[in-house]
C-alpha cells in the first residue's frame, strides 16, 4: 500500500515540477487571445461589408439597377 502511494505521490511531483504543462497552458491562453481578436476583427468587417453591401444595393435599386 505504501509503495502505491509513494509512486502516485512521485507521479504527482513529476507532473508539478515539469516545465512543459505550463508551457502548454502558456500556449493555450496565447491561442485563445488570438482567437478572441480574430472574431473581434471579423465580425467588425463583417459588419461593416454588411452596411456596404446594403447601401451599393439601396443605390442600384433607387437609380433603376
Amino acid at each position: 500500500m505504501f509503495t502505491q502511494i509513494s509512486r502516485i505521490y512521485g507521479h504527482i511531483n513529476a507532473a508539478m515540477t515539469s516545465k512543459r504543462g505550463a508551457t502548454a497552458i502558456e500556449y493555450g491562453l496565447i491561442a485563445a487571445g488570438i482567437a478572441v481578436a480574430i472574431m473581434a476583427v471579423v465580425g467588425t468587417i463583417g459588419t461593416d461589408l454588411n452596411t456596404m453591401f446594403g447601401t451599393v444595393n439601396t443605390n442600384l435599386l433607387a437609380h433603376g439597377g
